[in-house]
């Protein structure tokens, strides 16, 4: 979690809560040390966020306290609503907890006849989508691509023959029918797609890849859609 996220659910769960709240408490529900907390607790006072208490006695937010509303139109509104429902329908339980969790610090911090319009919006978007990958966290291969790591993996064709690849993950590319990990295959010595939901395992290996300031991507991105072969 960012420090900026972190510092933001501090506030949030100061502002909910029926008493005071001690360091140990907030560091087990943001999973960091309470020492963490503690330096948390003095960049907001300094930022003059009336948080009081003190260490071993628990900390209040004083009354009245609130940060300044966010601003949108109603078409920025839906615009987010339609966002989050569609993160829905990836498989990727790591991004459907994450756009739950966008929803809920807007709706906190809208003024009240927008937090109406968020709740209400009169958007529909269906549940259908892209089965979920049961035996690999797509957050797992986001991070591997950000850190530019190479993966180890189990994978099984549209036929079910299975076989071992090591990759260099380039891209998770959402598609209605199916979530794709684009990739160099060092198999196949060309770029793939990999269907998440027929990796059956995947490790991350200490290897790094060179990523060459993007040019993997600039690639990628340059195929045509014909020329991105799956697996």
């Amino acid at each position: 979690m960012r420090r900026a996220d972190r510092l933001f659910d501090i506030i949030q769960r100061l502002r909910t809560a029926r008493g005071p709240t001690t360091a140990a408490a907030l560091a087990e529900d943001l999973e960091v040390t309470p020492r963490t907390v503690y330096r948390d607790i003095a960049t907001l006072q300094a930022r003059r966020v009336p948080i009081e208490g003190e260490a071993g006695i628990g900390y209040v937010l004083r009354r009245g306290f609130d940060l300044p509303p966010l601003m949108f139109t109603v078409e920025e509104i839906e615009a987010i609503v339609v966002g989050a429902r569609l993160v829905a329908r990836t498989g990727d339980a790591a991004l459907q907890d994450a756009a739950a969790s966008v929803l809920s610090k807007v709706t906190v911090v809208l003024p009240d006849t927008l937090r109406d319009q968020l709740a209400a919006a009169p958007i529909y978007v269906s549940a259908n989508g892209a089965p979920a990958a049961e035996s690999v966290d797509l957050s797992v291969v986001r991070q591997a691509i950000r850190d530019e790591h190479k993966l180890g993996i189990e994978y099984a064709d549209e036929k079910g023959a299975r076989t071992e690849r090591v990759i260099w993950p380039i891209a998770v590319a959402y598609y209605v029918q199916a979530t794709l990990v684009g990739a160099w295959c060092e198999l196949r010595q060309d770029y793939r797609h990999f269907r998440a939901d027929r990796i059956s395992m995947l490790t991350v290996l200490d290897e790094r890849y060179p990523s060459d300031n993007g040019r993997l991507m600039a690639e990628w991105l340059a195929l045509r859609p014909g020329d991105r072969r799956k697996e």
